[in-house]
């Protein structure tokens, strides 16, 4: 989120940010979002999860260092703890003219942020059968990954209000139970056909097929403030990609079940209560029987109980700038 280093208001300034990194060589681009005071980070393909991290904090480190030039921050949380999202101006393009015309307030409301983590598949019918194999595992992930209490200077009693927002649009949350790629396409196809989509990247689902990345993307976590959580959200997203490509499912994952533990995951964070193989268990203890190395994160806590911790929305925000920058090595001139 790009902010008024007094107010930390949103400022739409993604374009002039945009031209003053043109030309900058960095391992991977900055690029507009729905809102113009936001600006989304791609890193380019990495060989590893330090690659990765690595590859963020350079983006982050110039993208700072270019608002700081003109009087304005940079903030990553899920959502800003008291702008009004349905006041903020949308980009003038026309693939977001035409989602608010499409989905209205529903899109306007969306200032959301998240981390989307592409996992490298080796063909299509594996990347659908991880899809099935994680999926039950992405509440565990949004639990831990919580950041985003606030909503227009008001407390919302959600951990991640980010997650509601989200559900709120068309083809969100869980994708349906596909039996093949082929299956996949067909479905996609008729979307398509419709006019209710141009391509399979309207469907705003938490984990889906990216096809022209050769790729699963995990649209599941709210946006982390400091890059070291960041960092053990994408190794934990990295490791049950490479377990489940070993062990795939034998059996679609609980649609009904899911929405239950998405649900409860998002109300209460690390606090909540989630279903696995019959019974409640809570994060904590979620976290021992994961079937992958341990992440280095307080199961107990998330970076959203540190923005309700600053005391009030502004102190929030504040708090939220102070940990995003400095958090990444400044890029080599």
């Amino acid at each position: 989120m790009l902010l008024d280093g007094e107010s930390l208001a949103p400022v739409p300034a993604v374009r002039q940010l945009l031209a003053d990194v043109e030309g900058e060589v960095l391992p991977g681009r900055l690029k507009t979002e729905l809102h113009a005071s936001v600006v989304e980070l791609n890193t380019n393909v990495c060989g590893s999860v330090e690659e990765a991290v690595e590859a963020l904090g350079i983006l982050r480190a110039t993208t700072a260092e270019a608002l700081e030039g003109r009087g304005l921050r940079l903030a990553a949380a899920g959502t800003h703890p008291f702008a009004e999202p349905e006041q903020l101006e949308v980009v003038d393009e026309k693939r977001y003219r035409e989602f608010v015309g499409y989905a209205g307030v529903t899109a306007r409301r969306q200032g959301v942020n998240g981390i989307h983590v592409h996992l490298g598949m080796p063909g299509p019918d594996e990347c659908l059968a991880t899809l099935e194999t994680i999926l039950s595992w992405m509440p565990l992930v949004l639990a831990l990954s919580a950041n985003s209490p606030y909503l227009a200077g008001r407390l919302t009693g959600l951990a991640s209000n980010r997650a509601e927002i989200l559900a709120q649009l068309p083809r969100s949350g869980a994708p349906p139970v596909f039996g093949t790629y082929a299956d996949w396409e067909k479905w996609i196809g008729q979307f398509i056909a419709t006019g209710l989509a141009s391509d399979y990247t309207q469907f705003w689902w938490d984990v889906r097929l990216h096809p022209r990345f050769g790729t699963l993307e995990v649209r599941m976590p709210d946006q982390p403030t400091a890059l070291d959580v960041g960092a053990a959200l994408i190794k934990l997203l990295r490791d049950l990609a490479e377990w489940a490509l070993a062990h795939p499912a034998a059996e679609p994952a609980d649609r009904g079940v899911y929405q239950q533990n998405r649900w409860a995951a998002g109300r209460f964070g690390p606090d909540a209560q989630l279903i696995h193989d019959g019974r409640l268990y809570s994060v904590p203890d979620l976290v021992e029987v994961l079937p992958v190395e341990r992440p280095t994160l307080d199961p107990t806590t998330c970076e959203g109980a540190q923005q309700l911790a600053a005391g009030d929305p502004r102190s929030a925000c504040a708090d939220i700038v102070r940990r995003t920058w400095p958090s990444g090595r400044r890029p080599s001139k």
